[in-house]
């Protein structure tokens, strides 16, 4: 999942469409919206990505270059354990930063339709899976993997944690996800 490819211009274009998509969903926001955003034509959009269709991934593709770079720090990990630790609170931090954004990826069903499509998706979510299940891939692991995973994107973009500031939602998740991996919890 390479941003590097993109140009500024193009990262203008995504950036203003994730925000938009955050608030209206991919359905409810247009071209003309993104460029009216940007200040610029749709015309000029048009310049910058072919179709709605390649923003919608190109945003997607944004965000998720940030959770294969949590992958891949915690892939590095010989320790399980610190393994675990670094992608539990990676992702965290992640979800936490992004959370304005979290349901629209999670949830949104071009968003979707669009990344269950998208190959490099199927393999990150695979690379999130080998860390958390460990070598033995039981069916308490499988359960566990599959909670945390749900959990921490559900929980930040939930409306009963609306109110809670960064750093105490950022505190509870990462206690919790520690508990289902019987991580110590007072770090």
């Amino acid at each position: 999942m390479d941003t590097a490819t993109h140009t500024a211009a193009q990262s203008r274009v995504v950036d203003a469409a994730l925000e938009l998509f955050a608030v209206r969903g991919v359905n409810g926001t247009s071209l003309q919206m993104i460029a009216d955003a940007l200040g610029v034509t749709k015309a000029a959009v048009y310049h910058q990505f072919p179709s709605k269709e390649q923003i919608v991934v190109a945003t997607a593709e944004t965000e998720l270059a940030r959770l294969d770079a949590a992958v891949t720090a915690a892939e590095a990990e010989e320790d399980r354990s610190r393994a675990l630790e670094v992608l539990l609170s990676q992702v965290v931090d992640l979800a936490v930063e992004r959370r304005h954004v979290v349901s629209t990826l999670m949830h949104d069903p071009v968003v979707v339709r669009l990344l269950a499509t998208h190959e490099p998706f199927p393999r990150l979510m695979a690379r999130v899976s080998r860390v958390l299940l460990g070598a033995a891939p039981t069916a308490e692991a499988r359960v566990r993997a599959a909670m945390t995973q749900i959990a921490i994107g559900g929980a930040v973009s939930h409306p009963l944690v609306a109110d809670i500031d960064d750093d105490t939602l950022r505190s509870e998740l990462l206690r919790m996800a520690r508990r289902l991996f019987g991580l110590p919890v007072d770090r």
